[in-house]
């Protein structure tokens, strides 16, 4: 008998199938549709609305990335606000960071929470018992715009422009993370496949431009994110902290003695490097 398979929906005409060894939970939570399954390859699976969100065995490079490249170029970052990423990798990568003092992590639906310490453990890894953590369950646009905290890096860990996640990409959502920014911080957001998706990067630079003195994007290859290369948003008012040098990149990663299985300084250096086809598109709008 033939096993059952996941097909992803986010691209109408083209798709990736995974076979669906065991369902481990699945759920509409009433924000959204939500499946966790065993596949041979890639360990445990969470999807969200017809659309991956994590897998078990590439989870490391989303998360590093998002993660450490904000972190070691800030430096020196004490307070840290996360929104969205209820598996929990973006907390766990955070608390690596033994200067952070506190991480307050914004997620709108407790249940994907619960779910993920239950069938993604690995994710969190303990993150959540941290005293370090603070976690609100909220709406992230208006928990920003309402914040009157100042964070030092900000990470928005979201779905893609769609359902629930689809505010996570609104000037009015920026226009908060402008206003709960502290001098010197950085924003940094999941900004989707750049060759499939280019219109998401053509619209976060238009909307991050004028409420930021840099607004910008780096990548990194996901593999189940399929398509080429993701684009992390990048927005600051401080410009040095994209040109910060290998050397000193490589003295943050070694005085935070990370354990890494993507990141190296040397590619945080690279990722800033895009292709021509995402710079001519944020140029032509």
């Amino acid at each position: 008998m033939s096993k059952q398979t996941y097909l992803e929906t986010l691209y109408p005409a083209w798709g990736q199938n995974f076979v669906i060894d065991e369902v481990l939970f699945e759920v509409n939570t009433g924000h959204q549709h939500l499946v966790i399954f065993n596949n041979a390859k890639w360990g445990t699976v969470m999807a969200l609305d017809g659309v991956i969100q994590t897998t078990e065995k590439d989870e490391f490079v989303y998360h590093e990335m998002m993660v450490h490249v904000p972190m070691l170029a800030h430096g020196n970052a004490k307070k840290v606000l996360i929104i969205g990423g209820g598996d929990g990798g973006i907390l766990r990568e955070v608390l690596k960071h033994h200067n952070v003092e506190s991480v307050t992590q914004v997620e709108i639906d407790q249940q994907v929470i619960d779910m993920c310490i239950e069938y993604l453990p690995n994710h969190s890894a303990g993150a959540y018992n941290n005293p370090k953590a603070n976690i609100v369950i909220d709406d992230g646009v208006e928990f920003v715009n309402r914040c009157t905290e100042k964070f030092d890096v900000i990470i928005s860990d979201s779905t893609d422009p769609m359902g629930p996640g689809e505010v996570l990409f609104t000037s009015r959502f920026y226009q908060g993370i402008q206003n709960c920014l502290a001098e010197g911080g950085v924003f940094v957001a999941q900004n989707g496949v750049s060759f499939l998706q280019t219109s998401e990067v053509v619209t976060t630079a238009k909307r991050l431009a004028p409420l930021f003195k840099e607004a910008s994007f780096y990548t990194g290859a996901v593999p189940t994110y399929v398509g080429g290369i993701m684009t992390f948003a990048w927005a600051t008012d401080n410009l040095e902290l994209k040109n910060v040098d290998v050397e000193t990149l490589e003295s943050r990663y070694a005085a935070t003695q990370l354990q890494t299985r993507f990141y190296t300084p040397s590619l945080h250096k690279g990722s800033f490097a895009l292709p021509q086809y995402i710079l001519d598109a944020v140029k032509n709008g």
